[in-house]
């Protein structure tokens, strides 16, 4: 399989190029065109690829415009081994300022690959795609089915993309692998809730401003409450090796109507990380009950909450450690260096796989870390050697988890 990834290597080098050229940003999550082109490019390696249009109800809910979700499925042997599910995703980040390279050029300098996407994450586009090339040369002996799952609202929370093929019986995958970063093998991350805080009071002129209810004022003091709980967060420390602690940032803040009018409503957008150790849910119910408690009695504002989005952490489930050793062996020898299982302080779409109980890493192309590879930053790259070492790696792990049955 070595040798074939290494002959057809080009091959994928052009493959990905030609991803990266093509635009899917996220937002505005118009993403259905890259996702035909993406099954065109996958059917002219020889893929029987499977279009599945997500309704646009669902995707105009979830803040996207066209989402398409492509599934590559080969058997070996009698097809009664495992289930293996490889999931990475086509949408990506806005480029943004600050770029030397073309984020659509898809140019190679210094045996790197740049480009928007290009490490996060249509690298394991891929790297996926390629290793099961290398798996359908050399089927001796395997026993099971690799499925790909292409999908395209990672950036959105994955509720139309991977939630949407496990929820709609798409797939029933026994294992699955996502994307990931090839000197680490994350076991666990982060989750996430997005929460919108709308304070309502009253305008008035502000030569007289006791005369109204000041939402600003008061989301003042909701503000102080807020910062006050990211102290008392700092000191929770999760015991999942690469991660830290729980975080809350207000990231986003509107409201008032002139420089002259009481200010009669504003608005906060704010993060909270959650670590493993924690419940969304839970979470959710505390931190609305602290901003409520916060807002000052007789004031004449009225407080809501709204959740954005939840996305709740990766968690080890049993079975996660066969993934791990059946990575680790040929990462060492591949890489050179030993690939250990961590977490990060991200989150991702493999959530979704682990909610729905099944035993889930994240593994693909990619440096040491997501700042190496200035992934959703200026000139986002991937070293072509890790694209190379990713493909042989997973190839390797595919045909041992498929023979271990």
């Amino acid at each position: 399989m070595k040798a074939f990834i290494e002959a057809r290597f080009e091959d994928e080098v052009a493959f990905l190029q030609e991803l990266v050229k093509r635009p899917s940003d996220n937002p505005p999550g118009d993403t259905g065109t890259h996702a035909l082109d993406a099954a065109q490019l996958l059917e002219d390696l020889g893929f029987t690829v499977e279009r599945h249009p997500v309704p646009e109800p669902f995707v105009r809910q979830n803040g996207m415009v066209s989402v398409t979700n492509l599934i590559v499925r080969e058997t070996f042997g009698s097809g009664e081994g495992p289930v293996i599910a490889l999931n990475a995703h086509g949408d990506v980040v806005p480029p943004g300022d600050g770029w030397t390279k073309d984020p659509y050029g898809a140019e190679i300098d210094g045996g790197a690959l740049y480009g928007r996407g290009v490490a996060v994450s249509k690298s394991d586009f891929a790297t996926y795609a390629f290793a099961l090339l290398a798996l359908k040369q050399n089927p001796q002996g395997l026993n099971g089915t690799v499925e790909l799952h292409l999908t395209y609202d990672e950036e959105a929370g994955g509720f139309v993309g991977p939630r949407w093929i496990l929820e709609q019986d798409l797939s029933k995958p026994d294992l699955a692998i996502s994307a990931g970063f090839s000197y680490a093998i994350t076991t666990a991350h982060n989750g996430c809730l997005h929460m919108e805080v709308i304070l309502r009071g009253r305008q008035a002129h502000a030569a007289m401003p006791e005369t109204g209810a000041d939402a600003l004022e008061a989301a003042t003091a909701v503000l102080q409450s807020i910062y006050g709980e990211r102290a008392r967060l700092a000191e929770i420390k999760s015991g999942q090796k690469g991660i830290d602690s729980p975080k809350i940032t207000v990231g986003l803040i509107s409201g008032g109507i002139n420089t002259n009018v009481v200010p009669d409503r504003v608005a906060l957008r704010l993060d909270r990380r959650l670590i493993p150790e924690e419940n969304g849910e839970q979470v959710e119910e505390q931190l609305v009950a602290l901003i409520e408690s916060a807002v000052p009695k007789n004031a004449g504002v009225e407080v809501e909450c709204r959740r954005i989005m939840l996305a709740e952490p990766l968690r080890e489930l049993p079975g996660v450690d066969r993934l791990v050793k059946a990575l680790q062996g040929p990462a060492k020898a591949n890489l050179g260096v030993d690939v250990e299982a961590t977490g990060v302080p991200l989150y991702t779409d493999a959530r979704h796989y682990s909610a729905a109980g099944i035993p889930t890493v994240l593994y693909g192309a990619g440096p040491r870390s997501i700042l190496e590879a200035n992934a959703h930053g200026a000139d986002e790259h991937l070293q072509l050697s890790d694209l190379r070492a990713a493909t042989i790696v997973v190839a390797e792990a595919l045909s041992d988890l498929l023979k271990s049955e």
